[in-house]
C-alpha cells in the first residue's frame, strides 16, 4: 500500500508538547517498533534539527535514525533507505532539498521506497516534495511555484493558516493558473493520501482545517473534512472506561 502523509505544519519541529500528529504517523505502520528515519536535507541537515527529532522520537514506540547527505551514514543509500519502515522529511528549503536529492538520486529512492509499501511523512518542504507542484520561499522573500517531484498529483501549499501571505498567494497563483489546483493545509494538519487519493485528513489542532482550493472562471476554496485528532484520542479513552 502507497501511503505519504503531507503535513501543513506542525509535528515535534512546531509543536513539541503535542505528539498528536508524529503518533499519527507512526500509528500507520503495522510494526509495533517501527523504523522511522528523518531527513533534514531541506535544513541543511541542521544539528538542532535532528537532535530535536531524536528528543521527541525517544518519547515513541519506534526506533529512530537520521540520514545526512553531508555526512552519509553509509554508501547504500538505497539499501538504507529500504530499511526502514517510516521516512520523514523536515522542513526549510524545498529547493535546496531537491536539487540535493536529485544529485544524489534519493529522490529514486525515495519513489521505490513509496512503491514497496515504505510510508512517506514529512512537514512544511517535507509536504510540497512529494507533489507536482508546491508553493514555496526557496528562492527568497516571494512565495513561487516550484516543481517538485510529482508522487502526487496537483500543488500542495503548507502553513495556510500560520503566514498571513501564505493564503492570498496561493490563491492568486491558483487563479492565474501560475500553479495547478491543490490542496492547502493549515498549521496542525496532515494529508494521509493512500495511493493517489486523499484517505483521510487529520489534525493536531481543533480548528485546523483543509480545503481544495481551485479556479473554474472563479476561484473556488472548499473546505474539506478534517478530525482533530485531540477529539478522536478522548472518544478512546471514554469508550476503554
Amino acid at each position: 500500500m502507497k501511503q505519504i502523509i503531507a503535513m501543513g505544519g506542525g509535528g515535534f519541529s512546531m509543536e513539541p508538547e503535542n505528539p498528536l500528529l508524529d503518533s499519527y504517523i507512526l500509528n500507520q505502520s503495522p510494526k509495533t517498533r517501527p523504523k522511522v528515519c528523518f531527513l533534514p536535507t531541506a535544513s541543511g541537515d541542521a544539528e538542532g534539527y535532528i537532535n530535536n527529532f531524536y528528543q521527541s522520537f525517544k518519547n515513541h514506540e519506534c526506533e529512530p535514525s537520521h540520514l545526512s547527505l553531508f555526512r552519509p551514514p553509509s554508501r547504500d543509500l538505497e539499501e538504507f533507505i529500504m530499511d526502514k519502515d517510516i521516512i520523514y522529511v523536515g522542513g526549510g528549503n524545498t529547493k535546496n532539498l531537491l536539487a540535493l536529492w536529485r544529485d544524489w538520486k534519493l529522490n529514486e529512492y525515495l519513489e521505490n521506497a513509496w512503491h514497496n509499501g515504505i510510508i512517506l511523512a514529512g512537514v512544511s518542504a517535507g509536504s510540497i516534495c512529494w507533489f507536482e507542484e508546491g508553493i514555496t520561499d526557496s528562492y527568497g522573500d516571494q512565495l513561487e511555484p516550484l516543481q517538485c517531484l510529482g508522487l502526487l498529483r496537483g500543488s500542495n501549499c503548507p502553513h495556510y493558516d500560520g503566514e498571513a501571505d501564505r493564503r492570498p498567494a496561493y490563491q492568486e497563483l491558483v487563479a492565474s493558473g501560475k500553479i495547478q489546483p491543490g490542496i492547502a493545509a493549515d498549521d496542525g494538519v496532515a494529508l494521509h493520501y493512500i495511493g493517489q487519493e486523499v484517505n483521510r485528513i487529520v489534525s493536531s489542532r481543533p480548528a485546523a482545517k483543509a480545503f481544495q482550493v481551485s479556479c473554474d472562471d472563479t476561484l473556488m476554496e472548499a473546505e474539506l473534512k478534517t478530525e482533530f485528532l485531540g477529539a478522536l484520542e478522548r472518544d478512546n479513552k471514554v469508550m476503554n472506561e
